[in-house]
């Protein structure tokens, strides 16, 4: 969609002002586990079903510690209301739910990389007249989430090729109903290859980007191109960088790569 779209739109799909997405999340699991149970379903697919939506309703958390707080409001509170529901002791397992659909969406290997955030629609349009690529150029989205990311890089590039790694089966499965024309591959960013591509983009974190300089001397071939948005690869000379509509910089580096010698000299 362009970015023409009415603002009225654009705010529905911003997440709403904090608290408000965490007290809606919650609102919503509790709405759909009272329904459940009234229903007759087993009280541990009722929960089951609450907390998955308040897991994927926890998306609208701009950080960890307010994704945690949506995703576990419902069977936290749950677990306090459980006489006043006359449900009693639920066996041991039922709790064990919450937690697994958690780590499937935030498995514990990614909690040192960057959080679920999406890369806003229009960051990369000004990327082409940097970053020049052929037609049919592989681009990689390393650590891909639900896709945003890679349809930025398709508005910016329209005859390339695309490619998503992302660790969660569950946000790889999402990522690949949303964009069936991207290649999603369930896997770990720092084990996979990046010497096939022309460019690898990442949205990372400042923690992340000495391993990613690393990877990316190691690995990328001479004239691809390593793109990351908001975060300076520090040990990198960048070939260039321009800042965003929304305000983010985007910094390219181009392989080979030129070594910046006064990082780590301070």
């Amino acid at each position: 969609m362009s970015d023409a779209a009415p603002s009225g739109l654009k705010r529905l799909r911003a997440a709403p002002p904090w608290p408000l997405p965490a007290l809606l999340a919650w609102g919503a699991a509790w709405a759909l586990f009272r329904i459940s149970m009234s229903q007759g379903l087993h009280v541990g697919w009722a929960l089951s079903l609450a907390s998955a939506l308040g897991i994927g309703l926890s998306l609208w958390g701009n950080s960890w510690w307010r994704k945690g707080l949506i995703a576990a409001g419902f069977p936290v509170s749950l677990a306090f209301t459980l006489p006043m529901l006359g449900l009693g002791d639920l066996p041991a397992w039922v709790w064990l739910l919450p937690m697994a659909l958690m780590l499937l969406v935030y498995p514990i290997n990614t909690w040192s990389d960057a959080p679920l955030f999406p890369t806003p629609a229009n960051a990369l349009l000004d990327l082409p007249a940097h970053a020049p690529l052929k037609s049919g150029a592989k681009v990689l989205d390393a650590g891909c989430g639900l896709g945003h990311g890679l349809r930025a890089l398709r508005r910016a590039y329209p005859k390339a090729q695309f490619y998503g790694i992302e660790w969660s089966a569950m946000l790889r499965w999402l990522c690949a109903l949303r964009l069936p024309w991207a290649r999603i591959t369930r896997g770990d960013i720092w084990a996979a290859d990046w010497s096939g591509y022309q460019m690898v983009y990442l949205f990372q974190r400042p923690e992340s980007m000495p391993r990613a300089s690393q990877k990316a001397q190691q690995e990328l071939r001479s004239g691809a191109w390593l793109v990351s948005l908001d975060f300076e690869a520090e040990e990198l000379i960048p070939t260039a960088r321009y800042t965003a509509p929304n305000g983010k910089t985007v910094w390219l580096y181009r392989a080979p790569f030129q070594l910046n010698k006064n990082h780590g000299t301070h």
